[in-house]
């Protein structure tokens, strides 16, 4: 009885093992494999087999593509307007090491890059250049970002601009103004009449 106790007990440790053992990654993702804690290579899709006890996966990393909302922030022109835009990044792993050793997390960090970079590129352009001109600033986001991103382990396929309109604020200076000219003008046609009127009232005499 003893005997059978610890023949299944050897059975029941051995199915464990080969449990631990066997993985099977789905289509889209690579596992990030760690053995005594320190990397060791990558599991591809597909059946894989570990060393139990001794390996284990640290992450599993999607190789699909990366859709990271950029959100919403203020930014001073060059003519010290402000604008307020937001963005879309579409981005893929293509190195589960560096997306996961390289950087604490790389999606909050692509989403900093982005914010602090469309900040500095829109920051040198004037109101009408930044309002005028999505698809330069979208082009020069990206150069700008896509190799501090590769260290990353990750590639930007592209960025896209959502929205790029003056601020409440802004907007609402930009209608007092337009508001004040149109007074302006209609102040001048009502002198520039009476004056004509005047004339023609002297000439009449």
């Amino acid at each position: 009885m003893e005997m059978l106790n610890i023949v299944v007990i050897l059975v029941i440790a051995v199915i464990v093992t080969l449990y631990k053992g066997i993985n099977i990654v789905p289509q889209g993702e690579e596992w990030v494999v760690e053995r005594l804690g320190k990397f060791t290579r990558t599991l591809k899709p597909g059946l894989n087999l570990i060393i139990p006890y001794l390996e284990s996966v640290r992450e599993r990393v999607s190789t699909r593509d990366l859709i990271l909302d950029i959100p919403e922030q203020e930014v001073i022109t060059r003519d010290n307007a402000v604008i307020t835009t937001n963005a879309v990044t579409f981005a893929r792993v293509t190195n589960p090491r560096d997306a996961i050793y390289g950087i604490e997390n790389f999606r909050i960090a692509i989403q900093q890059l982005v914010m602090t970079t469309l900040r500095s590129i829109i920051g040198e352009m004037s109101l009408d250049e930044a309002l005028s001109n999505r698809e330069h600033i979208k082009a020069k986001l990206k150069d700008s970002i896509i190799d501090d991103v590769a260290d990353w382990g990750v590639t930007v396929k592209s960025v896209e601009i959502q929205d790029i309109n003056p601020s409440e604020s802004m907007q609402a200076s930009m209608e007092r103004q337009a508001a004040a000219e149109r007074e302006r003008r209609a102040i001048e046609t009502t002198a520039e009449g009476n004056k004509n009127a005047a004339i023609l009232e002297a000439d009449g005499e």
